[in-house]
């Protein structure tokens, strides 16, 4: 296995998250990881799709998110993969995302997993609520239209 090691830059998206909820802030949070599964961000062995923000005892946890064992990492190092993950913010900014969870609908999900110049890893959360059916038709609509308006003034 042959794989690049990430230095600085984007390790994760989920793009699925801005087609399925209507994002109204965005927050960059760090998170705690142990050293193995660092490792294993570094080697881009993550994937954020199913990820989710969590209360617990005024605390945020990040759950959902799964970061594979690196296939040559030695057997003592045992992680388990879906475990929620602390995130590390100030006290206000903690208040303050509690207090939009509380809402009625709204979630908090991830949107990047990145590696700053400083070699700190970061996770961009996206502040939303659910799209239903006919939003989600909206957002293909506009879309296309986009694409297709960018071919027209193209051609001229």
């Amino acid at each position: 296995m042959r794989r690049e090691i990430i230095k600085v830059g984007q390790v994760s998206e989920n793009r699925k998250a801005r087609f399925s909820y209507s994002i109204e802030d965005t927050i960059e949070a760090g998170i705690s990881l142990t050293g193995a599964e660092l490792k294993s961000v570094r080697y881009g062995l993550v994937s954020i799709v199913d990820g989710f923000v969590q209360k617990r005892d005024n605390n945020l946890f990040l759950a959902g998110i799964e970061i594979q064992k690196l296939p040559t990492a030695a057997r003592i190092v045992n992680f388990d993969e879906r475990r929620p993950r602390q995130l590390l913010l100030h006290r206000a900014q903690i208040n303050r995302m509690i207090g939009k969870l509380q809402e009625k609908g709204a979630t908090i999900v991830p949107l990047k997993l990145y590696f700053t110049n400083h070699g700190k890893l970061k996770v961009l959360l996206g502040i939303g609520y659910g799209k239903n059916r006919a939003d989600k038709r909206e957002t293909i609509k506009q879309r296309e239209w986009d694409k297709n308006k960018s071919r027209i003034l193209k051609g001229k």
